[in-house]
């Protein structure tokens, strides 16, 4: 289970399994593993994707000759920030992994852009990626190996019973992006060397996701990045717990990648494209 590259809403195992002897007795009945096992293996996912009828293949096709406007999504997380490698810089610089064919027109005011990426089946979409600061106040961060000040949100603090619960909304700029995108990709650090706080992450998640901001249907993809190859990270399906991402009621997914090498990037971007044009069909 920990060697899983990814994992999705539907098949998330629930985290007593991991708490569960394989002996144990519930219900006078052994845990069912297998049951588990074959519900949430990435390769019984794909085999159950495969035998899906063809005809959505030309639906799909359909689709794209009556939807004008390439697919938008919104970029954020401190994956983006945090690791040595940029993920940014090498999806804008590999044109072999990912074309670009597009330049952002107007900029978003010190947060981020648009770029328009070309998928292998030509497919194109938009990426805004959104920034917590300038770059000048994330690189000082980085050297001085410090956190920066996320301008994206700011904090309203409630209390939820006897427990102070952290709430942020977004600015007016970052408002705007989540109005108009089809789904978001949140950029996790899954370098397990790295201290996370996956409370406050979460908070900020649900902040981009209000469903006073747009559809609450649209789709969240989770990159779960480290730096590159070789460096030791949390695993996808321990990622999905620890954001708590069964709480979300759209349809996620959490997809291994590295930033060096962009593995494991496509995979997410053509599972963001499939559930986005399912939910434009809708």
């Amino acid at each position: 289970l920990p060697l899983w590259t990814s994992v999705d809403w539907k098949s998330l195992p629930d985290v007593e399994i991991f708490n569960k002897a394989i002996s144990e007795v519930s219900d006078n009945a052994l845990y069912d593993y297998m049951a588990v096992y074959k519900k949430s293996c990435p390769q019984s996912r794909r085999s159950l994707k495969s035998s899906r009828p063809r005809y959505g293949a030309v639906t799909s096709f359909l689709q794209s000759l009556v939807t004008q406007a390439e697919p938008r999504f919104a970029m954020f997380g401190p994956g983006l920030e945090e690791l040595d490698d940029s993920l940014v810089q090498n999806m804008m610089t590999c044109p072999e992994i990912l074309l670009v064919v597009g330049l952002p027109q107007r900029q978003i005011h010190g947060i981020g852009s648009g770029v328009s990426f070309q998928f292998n089946n030509n497919q194109k979409f938009n990426i805004l990626t959104l920034y917590s600061t300038t770059s000048v106040e994330r690189r000082r961060a980085r050297e001085e190996q410090a956190v920066a000040v996320n301008k994206m949100f700011y904090q309203e603090n409630s209390v939820v019973g006897n427990q102070q619960a952290v709430h942020y909304n977004v600015i007016a700029q970052v408002k705007k992006v989540c109005e108009v995108v089809d789904g978001f990709i949140y950029v996790a650090n899954a370098e397990a060397h790295k201290k996370h706080d996956r409370q406050e992450e979460l908070a900020r998640i649900l902040a981009m996701l209000d469903p006073a901001l747009g559809p609450a249907n649209r789709p969240l993809l989770v990159l779960s990045c480290v730096s590159h190859v070789g460096v030791k990270r949390i695993p996808s399906v321990y990622m999905a717990h620890q954001l708590q991402l069964n709480l979300l009621r759209q349809p996620w997914m959490v997809q291994d990648a590295v930033a060096a090498t962009l593995a494991g990037l496509l995979n997410g971007i053509e599972w963001l494209l499939e559930e986005a044009n399912c939910k434009n069909a809708q």
